[in-house]
C-alpha cells in the first residue's frame, strides 16, 4: 500500500515538474523562428553562395589560381584594336574577352579566398545559402556572358588578325633582306705598291 502511494506522488511530482517548465516558457519570447518562412539574418562576413559580376570581370584568373580545390576554371580571348571588351565600372579598360567562368559549387569549400586577390572586386560571397538541386550538373555555375556565336566570332576576329600581323612581320623581314647593302669601297694604300718593289 505504502509503495502505492509512492508512485503516485512520484507520479503526480514529475507531472507538476513538466508543467511548471511548460507554463515558465509560455510567457517567454521565442528563441527559434519558423524556418523557412521566416529566415535569420546572416553575419556581414558569412561564406556563402558565390557571384561574378561579369561587367566588372577583366579575366586576370587570380581568382582560379587562388582556389586550393580547382572549382572556378575560366578562359579568355585576346580582344582586337577594333573590338574592346569595355572598361570596368571603377574605369579600368578590359583586354580579354572572357569566354568561359565557370564555377563548380559543389567542389567549394567556401572558404573565400578567391574572393581577395580579385584586383576589380568582381567576385564576392553572397548571402544565398539555399542553392541544394537534385542533379549534380545544376551545380555548374556559368557566369560567361558570351554566346558560342559571339565565341566563334571573337575567335574569327582574333585569328584573322594575328594572321595580318604576321603577315605584316613577313613583308618587313622580307623588304629588310632584299634591300641591296651599299658597296663599301676599299681604299688602296699607294705606299703598298712602293714596298712590294
Amino acid at each position: 500500500m505504502k509503495e502505492y502511494f509512492k508512485n503516485t506522488y512520484e507520479a503526480l511530482y514529475t507531472v507538476l515538474v513538466g508543467m511548471k517548465i511548460t507554463f515558465k516558457h509560455l510567457f517567454v519570447p521565442s528563441v527559434t523562428i519558423q524556418y523557412p518562412e521566416v529566415k535569420p539574418k546572416m553575419p556581414e562576413r558569412a561564406r556563402n553562395r558565390l557571384f561574378v559580376n561579369m561587367d566588372d570581370c577583366i579575366g586576370c584568373d587570380q581568382c582560379s589560381r587562388a582556389c586550393p580545390v580547382n572549382c572556378i576554371s575560366i578562359e579568355t580571348l585576346k580582344a582586337t584594336p577594333d573590338d574592346s571588351p569595355g572598361e570596368t565600372s571603377q574605369g579600368k579598360k578590359k583586354a580579354l574577352w572572357v569566354t568561359k567562368f565557370d564555377i563548380d559549387i559543389a567542389k567549394c569549400c567556401f572558404c573565400s579566398l578567391c574572393v581577395y586577390p580579385c584586383p576589380t572586386e568582381c567576385i564576392k560571397m553572397t548571402q544565398v545559402y539555399e542553392f541544394s538541386e537534385f542533379e549534380r550538373e545544376d551545380l555548374l555555375y556559368r557566369f560567361a556572358t558570351l554566346t558560342p556565336s559571339e565565341i566563334s566570332e571573337k575567335q574569327k576576329k582574333f585569328e584573322e588578325f594575328t594572321a595580318a600581323k604576321e603577315a605584316e612581320k613577313l613583308a618587313a623581314a622580307k623588304a629588310k633582306v632584299e634591300k641591296p647593302k651599299p658597296v663599301i669601297e676599299k681604299k688602296v694604300d699607294p705606299n703598298t705598291d712602293k714596298k712590294a718593289e
